[in-house]
């Protein structure tokens, strides 16, 4: 008779006798193993009772508890007697398991004999023990309904439901959700049409044993990828469905995508150039590789003089200046150069050819011997042999077209080799970090240019006149957003007046510089006029909203030049007449101004808000107040006083504090205003333009304007502030 277990795993081939036993206990499957155990033939056996197979002695008791197993439809196992050819008695390991298909239940039962047991088998250890439960991968066979009848011990360690629970549970039971129903569906798929399916990827959540207390935690998952085949029965009836299923969790594809993901969240965290290379460094070691330098190209560039101009007495040519570098070992050994160094390398080196052909070296075994690269490059030649380093691979960072630099990673203490597994995962790596750096060239380059053109715009020099003193600072922002549009001026107006004034534009970035500039612009024509402080807003707003109307467009869309974009903004305008000592403000959405008095006394006068300029309300009043001699009047933007941890009201607080010191000299005091608002210990420059930027970031560009006022005769005691 033809083996009748066809389209199931052959496990003749290891000596383990294999049979399929009907509900009834008649046979209806017999393999060559098993007529080579019992010495029966197929002919002989199927078709007859199982208890033909068992000794007289035995054979009552074991269908006795064979039967009420197949009443439960419980697995069964257990060491029994089979009854050879010609009666003799062959001692077995014997292990039954139910098969469900529709209304009836068959039996896949494997016999494997005990050592000893019978002169004509080699001893062997049982399929049971050897092959399916101490499998390393997951096996399981489940009926037409999806319900498990057998697990081995690998399949019931992932989760402790199976182990506890499995005889006749269905995946939804032991598995709730999506992905339970789905496994489901696609057991009783293959069950009904005998196609397997091959290598499916699947999430399954577990519940494993805290090895410590012996709890359960219901967090872990693991992916697996499972296959799927049907066992069919000696007439070609579906009996059930056997899975085969092995954790790919920690597979090198998996460990490649969770590297780049966590690389996303700890690369580019700021727009900064050094910071991101040295991210890049950072990340990577001991994580990737034992030693790695970023240095990068003239495209980017870092400070110091051009590359292009220097020269070296040696074979080398300048390429490149070091960004970032980092070492499993301390002091960093392997390092030629130290950060912000220019690095020499030889024409002929692969560092070079790297950067001309755009492509990765990759030398998995560096080769030392005569004639190759690293006799051009005595230096590199010595750190290679004193440190052990024995494997190189050399990846471009390229953005958008723009090569950037070259990231190099290296191994030493790990004596393993870079595979070209790890080339791909460099690869990918250095693009996305080289797209980090590429956004950070250019935010550094168009934050050079707008702050070069606000310095350019504001003045450089301020003068009060003979009967007022000014200072002034102005500091950019530490954003994202870039330099902002904050300005400040001093007028000389007829009569020995004085207008004072500070400015906020919306946005970040050259346009704002740009609208910066023509504010300010507008602001000295209107001041020629010689208009009181509420009339000039007044005209600037609605000058302002006229200018965005022209630019917008027929359509009302927006046109091409700076007006047409956001174009408000906030502003302070007071007049100082030192004849009458009488300070006119009015202000346009602006933080209020402050007013130290002789005695250091500190306020805030009350002056009307306004709206900002350019929503063409003009609603704006003036505020007249009366400041002796020695008076010291501060104008300021909203980056000075406003963070993210403070309100309005501690900002005024702060600033109060910091100006209540009348009697130091104006530039020392403007100084210590700034140094005190931004919890910077470093004192700003004396210069109006300082060039030190502060060590904690600061999300506003700052402006201050102090004017200390000098009259023409020594002042009686201040009047009470009033409104015009």
């Amino acid at each position: 008779m033809v083996d009748s277990t066809a389209g199931m795993p052959d496990p003749g081939r290891v000596g383990t006798a294999v049979a399929v036993i009907d509900t009834r206990g008649t046979v209806t499957g017999w393999t060559k193993a098993a007529e080579e155990l019992l010495g029966r033939s197929s002919a002989e056996v199927v078709g007859r009772s199982a208890a033909l197979l068992l000794m007289p002695r035995r054979a009552a008791r074991d269908l006795s508890e064979w039967a009420g197993r197949a009443r439960l439809r419980e697995p069964w196992s257990g060491t029994t007697e089979l009854r050879g050819k010609d009666g003799k008695s062959v001692r077995a390991s014997v292990e039954a398991l139910p098969l469900s298909g529709g209304a009836r239940t068959d039996w896949f039962v494997m016999a494997t004999a005990v050592p000893g047991a019978s002169p004509r088998m080699p001893p062997r250890i049982p399929l049971a023990a050897s092959l399916l439960a101490r499998s390393p991968i997951c096996v399981s066979i489940r009926d037409g309904d999806g319900r498990y009848i057998w697990a081995n011990e690998e399949a019931r360690r992932w989760d402790r439901l199976i182990r506890e629970r499995w005889p006749g549970r269905g995946t939804p039971e032991l598995s709730p959700g999506h992905e339970g129903r789905a496994v489901k569906a696609l057991i009783r798929q293959v069950f009904e049409t005998g196609i397997p399916v091959i290598e499916r990827e699947q999430r399954w959540t577990v519940r494993v044993e805290d090895g410590e207390n012996g709890e359960d935690r219901e967090d872990d998952e693991l992916v697996l990828s499972s296959t799927y085949f049907r066992l069919d029965g000696p007439d070609g009836r579906p009996l059930g469905v056997c899975s085969l299923a092995t954790d790919i969790s920690k597979s090198d594809g998996r460990k490649h995508l969770l590297v780049l993901s966590e690389a996303s969240k700890s690369i580019g965290t700021a727009l900064d150039v050094m910071k991101t290379a040295q991210e890049l460094a950072d990340f990577a070691v001991p994580r990737l590789a034992d030693y790695i330098t970023v240095d990068l190209a003239e495209s980017v560039p870092i400070g110091g003089e051009p590359l292009q101009r220097l020269t070296s007495p040696d074979q080398r040519v300048p390429v490149f200046r070091r960004a970032g570098a980092a070492s499993i070992h301390p002091g960093m050994p392997e390092s030629l150069w130290d950060i912000g160094d220019v690095v020499f390398v030889p024409p002929s080196s692969p560092f070079t050819r790297a950067l001309c052909s755009r492509q990765s070296h990759y030398e998995p075994v560096i080769d030392l011997s005569p004639g190759t690269w690293v006799d051009q490059d005595p230096d590199r030649l010595r750190t290679i042999r004193a440190t052990g380093m024995h494997s190189l691979v050399i990846v471009p960072l390229q953005a958008r077209g723009t090569l950037l630099g070259e990231a190099v990673f290296v191994r030493n203490d790990n004596r393993m080799a870079f595979s070209r597994d790890d080339l791909l995962l460099f690869e990918e790596l250095a693009g996305r970090a080289a797209l980090s750096l590429d956004n950070a060239r250019r935010f550094t380059r168009e934050r050079a240019a707008s702050l070069a053109l606000q310095r350019n715009l504001l003045p450089r020099r301020l003068a009060g006149g003979e009967r007022m003193e000014v200072a002034s600072r102005y500091l950019p922002a530490d954003s994202h957003e870039g330099v902002g549009g904050d300005w400040f001026d001093a007028l000389h107006l007829p009569g020995g007046r004085v207008g004072l004034v500070v400015g906020d534009v919306v946005g970040h970035g050259i346009n704002a510089a740009a609208r910066m500039g023509q504010f300010r612009t507008v602001v000295r024509t209107l001041a020629e006029l010689d208009l009181p402080p509420h009339e000039l807003l007044a005209r600037l707003d609605r000058l302002v909203v006229r200018l965005t109307e022209q630019d917008s467009g027929e359509d009302g869309g927006a046109g091409g030049g700076l007006w047409s974009q956001t174009m408000g903004g906030t502003c302070v305008y007071a007049v100082y007449d030192p004849a009458t000592r009488i300070c006119t403000m009015a202000r346009a959405g602006h933080p209020p101004p402050a007013v130290v008095h002789p005695d250091g006394g500190v306020t805030f006068p009350d002056l009307p808000a306004g709206t900002p300029i350019g929503m063409g309300l003009t609603s704006y009043r003036p505020f007249s107040m009366e400041l002796p001699e020695g008076s010291i009047i501060a104008l300021y933007t909203d980056g000075l006083i406003e963070s993210r941890d403070a309100d309005l009201d501690e900002g005024l607080s702060r600033l109060g504090a910091a100006l209540a010191r009348p009697g130091l000299p104006l530039e020392e005091l403007c100084s210590e205003v700034i140094a005190a608002m931004t919890r910077n210990p470093r004192r700003a420059s004396g210069a109006a333009l300082p060039d030190a930027v502060m060590p904690q970031p600061s999300p506003d560009d700052i402006a201050l304007l102090l004017a200390r006022t000098h009259g023409l005769e020594s002042g009686s005691p201040p009047r009470a502030a009033h409104r015009v």
